[in-house]
């Protein structure tokens, strides 16, 4: 755990993917096509929390939806990326707009699209129903699931308020 608490002291930046991180996964189609997703609160509360650290949240997803967009700006994140195929692509503009190194970019994912992310940051999480290729490989796999404030717990360990992961340490 020591490794992981040196680590998040470098964090400048938390990048975040939605569906299975953000999210529990699951989309609801209603009648009318209508489509909704249920975030968690605490997750929420945890991102403003870093924001006032000075930790730039960022969201990176490969869908589009509305309903990212609104959340993102009721807490305040500025960089909202959406159907991103490439998130390595994106990543590497956002470390050059903002100088920073991958020591100084922590990211959380859930899937094995998120993986040349969470290999290339400086601080990998994963929530705890990530699929096993990716909770292989991260330096932290929540104890939490995604949706139900996994997000939070990566974020109470970059602002070191955490020292009891379910798993630590590559």
């Amino acid at each position: 755990m020591k490794k992981i608490q040196a680590k998040a002291k470098k964090i400048k930046m938390l990048i975040m993917d939605v569906d299975g991180t953000l999210t529990d996964g699951k989309i609801y189609i209603g009648p009318r096509g209508e489509v909704f997703k249920a975030f968690n609160t605490k997750d929420g509360l945890g991102i403003k929390l870093l924001i006032d650290k000075g930790i730039i949240p960022v969201i990176i997803t490969g869908r589009n939806s509305e309903i990212v967009v609104a959340r993102a700006e009721e807490l305040g994140i500025d960089e909202i990326h959406q159907g991103i195929e490439d998130k390595l692509d994106l990543y590497q503009h956002l470390v050059e707009k903002y100088k920073l190194n991958d020591e100084e970019v922590a990211f959380i994912g859930d899937d094995l699209n998120d993986l040349p992310l969470l290999n290339k940051v400086g601080l990998s999480f994963c929530v705890a129903d990530a699929v096993e290729a990716v909770r292989e490989k991260v330096d932290y796999v929540a104890r939490l699931k995604g949706g139900e404030g996994a997000v939070r717990e990566a974020i109470d360990v970059i602002l070191g308020w955490s020292t009891t992961p379910a798993k630590a340490g590559n």
